[in-house]
């Protein structure tokens, strides 16, 4: 009885385990079954749109950078296409520098192969691929292909490049692109234009490359491609080609632009053309200059350090960002507000003993005993200091300044290149702000100086060129500009980018016709500070020398060059147009620490207006110069 009872006990139990575990089966499966409805049914749309994604990538295809063109059709930036030998460290299975050195030994890598190579992987996200080689030559090609299966994590992929067949000509105008860096990524992200910058490693960083960054980068495209779940491209399902970035021609005349760089040789300075009629820029010269194809591939850290720390400077754009004293090159407009605002008349005479007397202090003319008795248009022949300093204590700094803004002086000229300088166009509201304390407070003493030319003025050369552009075109204003025309790599259609003046100027045409007459004496007539490097020039120029201090010279002491280091001597400045009766090119230039504008930067010019006016490429060696030239001197700040 009692076996029966324990034999009973024990089936409930195992009926009660067995009930259990059929529910607990029973809650599995119907688990299961609802996880099943919910991803088969309810989820059914968004997962098969994940599968497809999975199964479709979109790749992106990078279209064709546009070209930059002068404007007679040379190419000054081009592409071409090369292999490259690529590392993506997060891939790499070994250290880096052990993957390096063993790739060395199948394929040339450098020191400064190396050094780029560190330079752009600070730059870079980790995933990203990295350019350790580029244009490898097929030999190299192959002979990595051979040795593959030891890299995994590098790559020779096929990219275009950027080529600058002209090197160092026009590299301020032209600028150069390089690696999109992380700064510039996180940017691209973050902006309207993330989608077509995908795939694109290189971006514009300088000059026309990057102000006109969007019209040259294009449209990209993208191909659907079929791929297996291990990631292996199976076919293409669709394709939208890219659409080449449209072409830049530019209004440089790049010969003009050689012969003016090679003027300069190894002098520092700069120099901007103009045609006023149009404000296309003919010439945009800054010296020393670089080598824009450094860059394309990332430069290496020490021909960085050499560029960089250079006391030539020659990663400054000088006509768009360095500022200069015009020195005598300021005068005609001083003239022609004189005329304008009824200060003097023409035939009004100044008498120069060599000095101006103000509140006990001496401002000296650059010859010791004067030029005697001085009117107008011999003030500007031969460029007599004390004409001027009177002048300015006349007129006072307000309507100095308020007659000069309108040509451009101390105002942005609107250029289509980045990081142009304002300048410093002078007046007591300046000051004021500039300096603290007794230090801004105006005196009479700084309207002389701004009279001549000195003292606190500080303008681009673009400015002066601009301004000079201005008086040449009668008042009439036109925006200064570098491209010329944009056109659609496609269609071939064309864009005029700058079609009407900005504005007019009110001047009267006879004072106009005066100081342009006056000009012309300055290099045609004897005495004349340019009298000599334009002896049988073949046409008609208006010009204006200037010599402008660096720095302050002391009461009682005379100005000598040959005692001052090079750097600190005076520059050299000259303002031309030509020719007087319809100005085709005007132009404006600094020769740093050369000296007297007539000696230093005239035959310059001369050489300038001899090609473009008369097609004559300049001689060996110009032997003109001027013997007598304007120096302003006085208590100047330095500038």
């Amino acid at each position: 009885m009692t076996e029966f009872k324990d034999n009973e006990v024990e089936m409930r139990e195992f009926r009660l385990r067995v009930t259990v575990l059929g529910g607990v089966v029973f809650l599995c499966f119907f688990l299961l079954l609802a996880r099943f409805v919910w991803l088969q049914i309810m989820k059914y749309q968004d997962f098969a749109v994940k599968a497809e994604e999975n199964r479709i990538s979109l790749v992106p295809i990078v279209p064709n950078r546009g070209l930059i063109l002068d404007r007679n059709g040379v190419v000054l930036a081009r592409n071409y296409s090369a292999y490259t030998l690529e590392i993506t460290p997060s891939r790499l299975e070994a250290p880096l520098d052990e993957t390096i050195d063993e790739l060395s030994k199948v394929v040339t890598v450098d020191l400064k192969d190396r050094r780029r190579f560190k330079k752009l992987l600070e730059d870079s996200k980790g995933f990203e691929s990295v350019p350790l080689r580029t244009r490898l030559t097929d030999e190299e090609v192959a002979r990595f292909a051979a040795q593959h299966f030891r890299f995994p994590g590098v790559e020779v992929q096929a990219r275009l490049f950027r080529q600058y067949p002209l090197g160092e000509t026009a590299s301020h105008v032209i600028g150069y692109i390089g690696r999109v860096s992380r700064a510039e990524a996180d940017a691209l992200d973050d902006g309207d234009d993330a989608a077509n910058y995908r795939g694109t490693d290189h971006i514009g960083k300088e000059g026309l490359e990057k102000s006109y960054e969007k019209l040259l980068h294009g449209q990209a495209g993208f191909e659907e491609v079929e791929k297996t779940s291990g990631g292996r491209a199976v076919r293409t399902l669709s394709s939208t080609p890219a659409k080449a970035g449209s072409n830049l021609i530019l209004s440089i005349d790049i010969e003009l632009q050689k012969i003016v760089e090679e003027a300069f040789g190894e002098r520092r300075g700069a120099l901007v053309a103009i045609e006023p009629e149009t404000g296309d820029i003919l010439a945009y010269v800054s010296r020393p200059g670089y080598d824009p194809n450094l860059f394309v591939d990332g430069i290496d850290t020490q021909s960085w350090d050499e560029l960089n720390n250079s006391p030539d400077k020659p990663m400054i754009n000088r006509p768009l960002s360095g500022t200069y004293a015009p020195g005598s090159t300021f005068k005609p407009f001083m003239a022609l507000a004189a005329l304008e605002l009824g200060k003097r008349t023409p035939a009004q005479v100044t008498y120069d003993p060599g000095f101006y007397m103000l509140g006990g202090h001496r401002f000296n003319d650059d010859v010791p005993g004067g030029h005697g008795s001085v009117d107008m248009r011999k003030s500007i022949i031969v460029s007599c200091n004390t004409y001027y300093y009177e002048l300015g204590h006349d007129m006072g700094i307000n309507a100095i300044h308020d007659f000069m803004q309108p040509f451009g002086f101390g105002e942005k000229t609107g250029i289509d290149l980045d990081n142009e300088k304002t300048g410093v166009l002078p007046s007591p509201e300046w000051k004021s702000r500039r300096f603290k304390g007794a230090a801004g407070r105006w005196v009479g003493g700084d309207t002389i100086s701004v009279s001549n030319g000195s003292g606190l003025n500080a303008y681009t050369p673009l400015q002066i060129a601009h301004a000079v552009a201005n008086l040449a075109n009668n008042g009439v204003v036109m925006k200064p500009h570098l491209v010329k025309i944009v056109e659609d790599s496609t269609t071939r259609a064309r864009k005029l980018t700058v079609a009407q003046q900005s504005y007019r100027i009110p001047l009267k045409q006879e004072n106009i016709d005066f100081i342009k007459n006056a000009m012309v004496g300055v290099t045609s007539e004897p005495g004349g500070t340019g009298y000599r490097v334009f002896a049988n020039a073949g046409y008609t120029v208006g010009g204006k020398t200037g010599t402008a201090q660096v720095i302050t010279i002391k009461k009682g002491e005379k100005y000598n060059a040959a005692r001052l280091a090079e750097r600190l001597r005076d520059n050299a400045l000259f303002t031309a147009f030509a020719p007087v009766d319809k100005p085709r090119i005007v132009l404006a230039m600094v020769v740093e620490n050369a000296g007297h504008g007539g000696e230093a930067a005239a035959p310059i010019a001369r050489k300038a207006l001899d090609y473009y006016l008369l097609g004559k490429r300049p001689v060996e060696k110009d032997k003109s110069k001027v013997e007598n030239e304007d120096v302003e001197t006085g208590d100047a700040p330095a500038r």
